[in-house]
């Protein structure tokens, strides 16, 4: 790939597209996230969220960054954890998907503070957070590494992030996984959101996005230090950690 293409699942657009074509994608599945989420997880995604909370370290008084928070799940689970003496950022670039996520946030009885910004340009200054978490949203982004170091330079010394990602599955689970993202998961797309394509690019983005090992030794490259990650479900999914020293 050169510098003025990218990957919009299997499809390679030019990088001047792919923010819009994003766009239409989570503009479109907006209202029916949550629940689809639960449908084509059976339910693991909120075991997967809560084990990245449960390692985060996040503690009362912290400051955290949810970039591409969606409809809040995490933030939600931080706001209890750091109390009021903490402050958690809700932020997406997808206004239909961030706007779900506020109204959430305000019927849960919490006034999070929310952004709508681009994750390769947080308008956050440098040391501030002591966590960031981006989960499920890493894989939409341009240029991941460009996010990843953004990510980096807003958190504190010895802040984490966390990278919560669909990954590169068992060998042995490949057959039956592909079944369900290329035949399962379009279908059920277009039964429960009447948008079958939207999910059929699900299935191609996690297919082109780095695997385990690659987003470890992209984490370094922008400078994270001590990277470990976690494989759930048969690496369906996996939780990368990372701090800046």
């Amino acid at each position: 790939m050169n510098d003025k293409t990218t990957h919009f699942g299997f499809e390679t657009v030019a990088e001047s597209e792919k923010h819009k074509k994003v766009a239409e994608v989570f503009s479109s599945v907006a209202s029916k996230y949550d629940i689809m989420n639960d449908l084509m997880s059976m339910g693991l995604h909120r075991l997967w969220k809560a084990f990245a909370i449960q390692i985060s370290g996040v503690g009362r008084g912290d400051r955290v960054l949810d970039v591409a928070g969606g409809t809040a799940d995490l933030s939600l689970a931080f706001a209890k954890r750091v109390g009021r003496e903490g402050q958690v950022w809700l932020t997406d670039i997808n206004h239909a998907m961030l706007s779900r996520g506020r109204d959430r946030v305000f019927d849960k009885g919490y006034a999070l503070p929310v952004a709508q910004c681009d994750a390769e340009k947080l308008p956050f200054p440098d040391n501030w957070f002591d966590c960031v978490t981006v989960a499920f949203g890493l894989r939409n982004m341009t240029h991941k590494d460009v996010a990843l170091a953004e990510m980096r330079r807003v958190l504190r010394p010895g802040g984490r992030l966390l990278v919560l990602e669909f990954s590169k599955v068992w060998g042995p689970l490949s057959p039956a996984y592909d079944f369900y993202s290329f035949k399962i998961l379009p279908w059920m797309g277009d039964k429960v959101a009447n948008d079958a394509d939207s999910y059929r690019y699900l299935a191609e983005s996690i297919r082109m996005h780095p695997g385990q090992e690659e987003l470890k030794t992209m984490m370094e490259g922008v400078g994270f230090k001590r990277v470990d990650y976690f494989n759930m479900t048969g690496g369906v999914v996996a939780l990368h950690r990372g701090y800046k020293i």
